[in-house]
């Protein structure tokens, strides 16, 4: 039973954990092969060479692209990684060796970007293309450094581990991202050992480009998808469970057993990824089940992410949402009974590559939930140059989410938890399939919904 294994970057960060827990639980005697992992970078290590996921602080890139200094700042990070390799000596890391592979492969990046910026300066080539195919190089560096550590460290363990480094760095061979994978998994004998490939995978297309920070996860899928995976795993440092613990407490979520695709793709849309939709995708149709399992608490089944699974019972299996979000809304007289009103109103947003996660109308008015980072002034000035009245407002969103939820009460025993805890609506949408009911609200309740919402649907239910 081939399977299919990811491993995240905080879990990467502590590999003892990740030995005993996930690789060999059972002692190097009983190692079992037939695994493929997809390693993430260290935790933190993509964010120092492109930026902080969350915050939006630059890292290498921005100061390649703003032609600043990225030299010294690259042998900073090289500083970093080395001292994470400090980190593995009790787990037998061969340092000298590590150092000198990480070594070699920052210098060698310093050198490609070098003369990327020589020709960017010169101004006869896209400058587009070239901060593109410098985003590619830089992403590479945090996978190819943690799949060449975990294979040395597996090595010194004599468990027979083979390294995929998925990059491309040193070839310069034309080739798509699955035909690299294709190309690079099919001489191996996966009953044999232990296989560590890298979550970036170099192809023609462009792995940054297509799915930017995701790019890991669809290595991941797209290596169960050629390989044919009995099962696909994502190993995390947290159970996927009714609600965020950060918020709620760790004493006051459920994992969450079992759900499907649908559910996963909800949450991706307010930017709670259980897995990347495009990453997700593939396994669904090729029928690949998906589990989410805490690293850290290995007996646990985690949770089974199928294709068709729809809860016996009706009931609300997640509680999640963001503040980063904003509500534009439209209202012009003349909209009532008009055929096509709000063409112009898409035409704009798909001008400007925005995706809506929520709309709702009356007879007036369109209102439309977008992320916060997307509402650019020349977009909003469009609108008002099309419309009567565009109001902006930021807000945040809850979403109410579950495989079964099409039951007579629940989106009134919502409404209602948040009526007595003094949290107005502004907004609501709930589609005919029900699985995901959405509250717009003002954003200093954000945290408050969750955790009322999370204790009266998931824990007392």
């Amino acid at each position: 039973m081939l399977t299919v294994e990811k491993i995240g970057g905080t879990s990467m960060t502590q590999f003892q954990d990740v030995l005993n827990n996930i690789i060999v639980p059972d002692g190097h005697e009983n190692v079992k092969y037939n695994r493929i992992f997809v390693v993430s970078a260290y935790s933190n290590v993509t964010n120092w060479l492109l930026e902080d996921k969350k915050t939006g602080a630059p890292g290498i890139y921005a100061r390649f692209a703003d032609q600043q200094n990225f030299e010294s700042a690259l042998n900073d990070v090289l500083e970093k990684l080395i001292a994470l390799n400090r980190s593995f000596d009790a787990i037998g890391l061969d340092r000298e060796k590590a150092d000198k592979y990480i070594s070699d492969r920052i210098h060698q990046t310093q050198s490609i970007l070098s003369s990327m910026a020589e020709v960017l300066a010169s101004g006869y080539v896209d400058k587009r293309n070239i901060l593109l195919a410098a985003r590619e190089v830089l992403a590479s560096i945090g996978e190819a450094h943690s799949a060449f550590n975990s294979v040395e460290i597996l090595k010194q363990r004599r468990i027979n581990a083979t390294l995929v480094d998925l990059s491309g760095f040193h070839d310069s061979e034309y080739l798509s991202i699955d035909q690299r994978i294709h190309k690079m998994l099919s001489p191996i004998d996966f009953s044999k050992t232990i296989t560590i490939a890298t979550g970036y995978t170099k192809g023609t297309e462009g792995i940054m480009r297509e799915f930017d920070r995701g790019y890991s996860e669809v290595t991941f899928s797209k290596i169960a998808v050629e390989v044919r995976a009995a099962e696909a795993i994502i190993h995390k440092e947290y159970h996927l469970s009714s609600a965020d613990p950060n918020i709620v407490g760790l004493d006051n979520v459920v994992p969450v057993g079992q759900t499907n695709y649908d559910v996963a793709d909800q949450l991706a849309d307010i930017g709670m990824e259980a897995i990347h939709p495009k990453a997700s995708k593939p396994l669904e149709k090729m029928g690949i089940n998906l589990r989410i399992k805490n690293t850290f608490e290995p007996e646990h089944p985690g949770t089974l992410i199928s294709k068709t699974y729809k809860g016996i019972e009706s009931k609300v299996e997640i509680i999640a949402g963001t503040d980063k979000v904003v509500v534009i809304e439209i209202h012009d007289s003349s909209m009532v009974g008009e055929v096509g009103f709000d063409k112009m109103m898409m035409t704009i947003l798909e001008k400007y590559r925005i995706s809506y996660i929520l709309k709702a109308t009356n007879a007036n008015s369109i209102s439309m939930l977008i992320w916060e980072k997307a509402a650019k002034p020349e977009m909003i000035k469009e609108l008002e140059d099309h419309y009567q009245l565009i109001t902006i407002k930021k807000v945040a969103v809850i979403s109410v989410i579950g495989s079964n939820i099409a039951k007579p009460g629940v989106l009134a025993k919502a409404a209602k938890v948040l009526a007595e805890n003094s949290i107005n609506i502004d907004c609501v949408s709930q589609s005919l399939r029900q699985v995901n009911m959405q509250f717009v609200i003002e954003r200093e309740n954000f945290k408050r919904a969750i955790v009322v919402l999370n204790q009266a649907l998931c824990i007392e239910n």
